[in-house]
């Protein structure tokens, strides 16, 4: 016999209701269909199931297909890791196939392209040199990147853009089409970077010239700023994995856009990362959408396989 006071619940009483009456979120007709030998990537699209992420995935696809077929923005946002998981051919496909309107970078990004572009390598094993100070002490790296940027304060162009006509110069032929840096230079697409200051390699470079790096980066979110206007009623912003510095920065051009009259409404955002983040949660797939209508999608999957997986059935998609 319990020496407790308190007795259970008798529930004796309790009110049930039938299933039909119940209802159910999930239903046989949404489930997952079996995949057909040789059937092809859209047919595997249209399998998912129509639950969560097997139905946002699909929403994703469509979302840039009619941002493409109305002429509206579609911007790419990346951080290092898509770079370095090899993605830079796979996008720069996309671009030749007019899914890209530009393509926004962070500091991480924009090294590991420029580093792939001169030296078809990137990515420092880092424990291994932090010890004893040459953790980000690349020569070409640093002082390359640093003249283009001081030259590109000279001449008052971005960061973006200097990176890529230094590239035009420097890049080697077998590697120059996998940089998203040279492609984009190449085809006259804009592509930003986005820098605050320490947190890349290059600034702690001799040379590194603190006012071009800001005047370049600035110059960049401004053009940002211009390109977004185009995302109104119907464009794209995809960020893929930037889990501070882009989602930041996007929220501020949103405002920015706002701010000087012009309409930016009813657009699609998505966050790719295999986390999700605070801030792409909120800046990049809710705020965006307070009050202005559009959809911001979260969705969750390492990089080397969700995107080649979206560019294959984008291309499919024509």
């Amino acid at each position: 016999m319990s020496r407790y006071t308190e007795r259970p619940l008798s529930f004796d009483g309790l009110k049930t209701v039938p299933i039909d009456a119940r209802g159910g979120k999930v239903r046989v007709e949404d489930f997952a269909r079996t995949y057909t030998k040789g059937s092809g990537v859209t047919q595997f699209i249209s399998g998912l199931p129509k639950i969560l992420a097997g139905e946002s995935f699909p929403a994703v696809i469509e979302a840039i297909r009619r941002a493409r077929e109305q002429k509206r923005a579609i911007l790419w946002g990346m951080g290092g890791h898509v770079i370095k998981c090899g993605l830079g051919g796979v996008l720069l496909d996309l671009m030749r196939r007019g899914w890209v309107t530009a393509f926004v970078m962070n500091g991480a990004a924009s090294i590991h392209d420029f580093e792939i572009a001169i030296a078809g390598q990137t990515s420092e094993d880092v424990e291994a040199v932090l010890p004893d100070g040459r953790f980000g002490a690349a020569e070409e790296t640093g002082r390359e990147m640093n003249v283009a940027i001081s030259e590109g304060h000279r001449d008052r162009i971005g960061m973006g853009e200097a990176l890529g006509r230094r590239l035009e110069l420097l890049a080697k032929r077998e590697f120059a089409a996998l940089s998203v840096l040279c492609g984009a230079y190449d085809a006259k697409i804009p592509v930003t970077v986005h820098v605050a200051v320490g947190t890349d390699t290059p600034h702690t470079h001799p040379i590194a010239d603190g006012p071009a790096i800001g005047a370049t980066t600035h110059h960049d979110f401004r053009l940002l700023c211009s390109i977004a206007r185009g995302l109104d009623h119907g464009g794209v912003y995809l960020n893929i994995g930037s889990a501070v510095v882009l989602p930041e920065v996007f929220l501020k051009a949103v405002s920015v856009v706002r701010n000087l009259g012009h309409p930016l409404t009813n657009f699609t955002t998505v966050n790719f990362d295999f986390l999700q983040h605070y801030r792409p949660k909120l800046n990049v797939v809710e705020r965006p959408h307070a009050r202005s209508g559009g959809r911001g999608f979260a969705i969750t999957g390492h990089h080397e396989l969700m995107i080649p997986l979206l560019a294959a059935a984008l291309i499919e998609s024509d």
